[in-house]
């Protein structure tokens, strides 16, 4: 039995952690087979969209701290945290119930989550006598500083409709509609240029913390003018003209 399951249906690739008897704690092992999961999502032609959830009463729950690190090197938690965020293509989070410490990095990385009314996050780790690494980076560009705060300091979990208000999740849903919400979402996506999609990011990601409009306009406008060369925004125009639903080639 894989501890990951990967799979590529109608252009979505889908990655289910597969540890349930242990709440889907990412092991040494895990965390390779993550990142090279992540990567294929980034470089395979035939993925447009990417969503990761859990399988069983838990998305995860973290390191596994009963495991040993082996010898040599080993792959990172923010190894796995930059491959996520390397990719231009959208990625999703199903968040299906508990979702702590790294997981919660691998879900908060993704772009859009949907969440189960079952769901809770939190980083416990100062309850366990260390610090977290993702937590204090991630959490406070994502709510107000002083809830992060207390989040982080006192270990305390966030429920599901909390972490809706405070907009950590996109949505929050019934555990049997978790999927057909994130496959809805990522179904909208895939209904749209694929190139335009991913444009659309590369911008998102790489001008929200310049300093400068003019330097993100700038950059902003350079992958428009590229994206607008490609053979899916003249089938876009077409389309639109000769009021059709368009057949987008990723070109």
């Amino acid at each position: 039995m894989s501890l990951i399951e990967y799979e590529i249906k109608n252009r979505i690739g889908y990655i289910t952690l597969n540890r349930p008897e242990k709440m889907n704690a990412v092991t040494y092992a895990m965390l390779a087979d993550l990142i090279s999961m992540f990567e294929d999502i980034r470089k395979n032609p035939d993925v447009w969209v990417g969503i990761i959830t859990g399988r069983g009463k838990a998305f995860c729950a973290g390191h596994d701290l009963s495991q040993p690190k082996p010898q040599g090197p080993v792959p990172t938690v923010v190894d796995l945290y930059s491959e996520i965020k390397r990719t231009d293509k959208p990625i999703l989070a199903a968040v299906n119930g508990t979702c702590l410490a790294q997981g919660c990095l691998i879900a908060l990385s993704t772009d859009i989550q949907v969440a189960s009314t079952e769901a809770r996050f939190g980083w416990p780790n100062t309850k366990r006598g260390f610090t977290s690494i993702g937590g204090p980076v991630q959490l406070a560009k994502k709510i107000p500083l002083n809830k992060a705060c207390e989040y982080l300091f006192t270990g305390e979990f966030i429920s599901a409709q909390d972490a809706l208000e405070l907009g950590l999740v996109n949505r929050v849903v019934l555990p049997e509609e978790l999927m057909p919400a994130a496959e809805e979402i990522a179904r909208k996506i895939l209904s749209n240029a694929p190139l335009a999609v991913r444009g659309t990011k590369d911008v998102l990601m790489k001008t929200r913390f310049m300093q400068s409009d003019d330097e993100a306009f700038a950059y902003s406008k350079l992958i428009a003018d590229n994206v607008k060369q490609t053979e899916d925004a003249k089938e876009g125009i077409s389309a639109f003209k000769e009021k059709r639903s368009p057949l987008w080639k990723s070109r």
